[in-house]
């Protein structure tokens, strides 16, 4: 060894100190990198399940737009039929109006008529 290469005692001590301080910094360096590489995966990580979440809240808000599009449809089908029953139930009650003022008219024609025959047999008889 030649004399510039050999250190005294104090010299080779602080390179030492100096080598360890370095070696520290390293070290928490490495474990500060470790920190933020699992940070990092676990903030993907809940990145891909709130994606996923994102994906299915649409697909449920699809389906519940075309469940209340089928549900409008169907309403207004059966707005439609009822209107028609109403339509039809409207017609047969005049019908039955008309039928049974008709009717009424009939039996008190046939009630005058059987009073007016009542009334001729009696007086013939008497």
């Amino acid at each position: 060894m030649s004399a510039q290469s050999e250190h005294t005692v104090p010299e080779a001590l602080e390179e030492w100190r100096a080598a360890e301080r370095t070696a520290a910094v390293a070290r928490r360096g490495r474990v500060a990198a470790e920190v933020a590489v699992n940070a990092a995966t676990q903030a993907a990580e809940a990145a891909r399940q709130a994606a996923d979440a994102s994906a299915t809240t649409a697909a449920a808000a699809k389906v519940a737009l075309e469940a209340a599009t089928l549900a409008e449809s169907s309403a207004t089908k059966a707005a439609e039929a009822a209107r028609s029953i109403i339509e039809a139930a409207n017609a047969e009650l005049s019908d039955a109006a008309t039928d049974s003022t008709s009717a009424d008219a009939d039996e008190s024609s046939a009630k005058d008529r059987y009073i007016e025959a009542a009334e001729r047999a009696r007086t013939r008889t008497a």
